[in-house]
């Protein structure tokens, strides 16, 4: 294998890590504080990336389509906790899981019935369209860098939001004693809506990055959604450090695989491995570890 192709396959890892680092700390919240399965997750990508498309189409300023892209998650995500989610939470696990399932496939049709059946593209922001020299003969796009850079910076924006405010303190407080801080006087309704709300901006941040790389389209956050899933399981359900490391682990693991093994062992069953070796990561990971590499019992 070329050094250069070693290189780039390696940003393109961390890169795709990273986007699953935002939606397995979305999923991680949701669970670790509310006690909650949400299975339409990844619809919060998906419309994080119908947002900016359809944003962008009407403003010339990236900047702006990004704030308003943003600011109209932050808006449906309230009403989804308000309206739908917030009875589940007295609700089992199977509950939750059917429920929040139905909202994913309700939120594929809504974006069709919205915008339509065609895929939506969205142009890269001009600063960010060119090349960056890496070695000596390695181009790669500023854009793919931009991603992982913003995704770490949304990483440590959400340990700061988490160590160094007093949101922070209630909720790391929720995760651990709900009803002693409702007892204490906490508003415990609005602390899972501002949770829920934080989460679902996480996953938008990933479809919003995405929208220039990929096609538009209805569903397009659920494979990513299986991904962060198991992104959860390897690292530890509730561990934040897990996610990350068990993020990098998944992105890379995926990238190499769809790589190496149609080269080893030709097309059809090196695809079939390649596909499956994120689950074989987590398989391996549950037989040794089975709380995940952070979890505790």
């Amino acid at each position: 294998m070329a050094l250069g192709l070693l290189i780039e396959q390696t940003f393109n890892g961390l890169q795709l890590g990273m986007i699953l680092f935002l939606m397995a700390i979305g999923v991680t919240l949701a669970f670790g504080v509310m006690n909650l399965i949400n299975l339409a997750h990844g619809s919060m990508l998906m419309l994080g990336a119908y947002f900016i498309a359809a944003a962008s189409a009407k403003t010339p300023s990236y900047l702006i389509a990004f704030v308003v892209a943003m600011a109209g998650i932050a808006l449906v995500a309230a009403l989804l906790e308000v309206t739908l989610i917030r009875p589940l939470y007295a609700r089992g696990h199977l509950d939750q899981v059917l429920a929040t399932f139905g909202i994913s496939i309700a939120l594929n049709e809504l974006v069709i019935w919205i915008w339509g059946r065609e895929a939506m593209f969205v142009s890269l922001p001009e600063a960010l369209d060119g090349f960056v020299q890496i070695g000596s003969n390695i181009q790669y796009p500023v854009y793919r860098l931009a991603i992982t850079s913003v995704a770490i910076l949304a990483g440590l924006a959400l340990f700061a939001l988490l160590s160094r405010t007093r949101l922070g303190m209630r909720i790391r407080a929720g995760a651990e004693k709900g009803e002693m801080i409702g007892a204490l006087g906490v508003n415990v309704r609005a602390l899972f809506t501002a949770v829920f709300v934080i989460s679902a901006m996480l996953a938008a941040l990933g479809g919003v990055m995405l929208g220039p790389l990929l096609a538009v389209q209805s569903g397009m956050g659920d494979p990513l959604l299986i991904l962060a899933l198991a992104v959860v399981v390897i690292g530890g359900i509730g561990s934040l450090k897990g996610a990350l490391v068990a993020s990098l682990l998944v992105g890379l693991t995926d990238t190499f695989g769809r790589m190496v093994f149609p080269d080893l062992l030709g097309q059809l069953v090196g695809n079939i491995v390649a596909n499956a070796s994120v689950y074989i990561l987590m398989a391996l990971v549950i037989a040794i570890r089975p709380t995940g590499l952070f979890g505790k019992r």
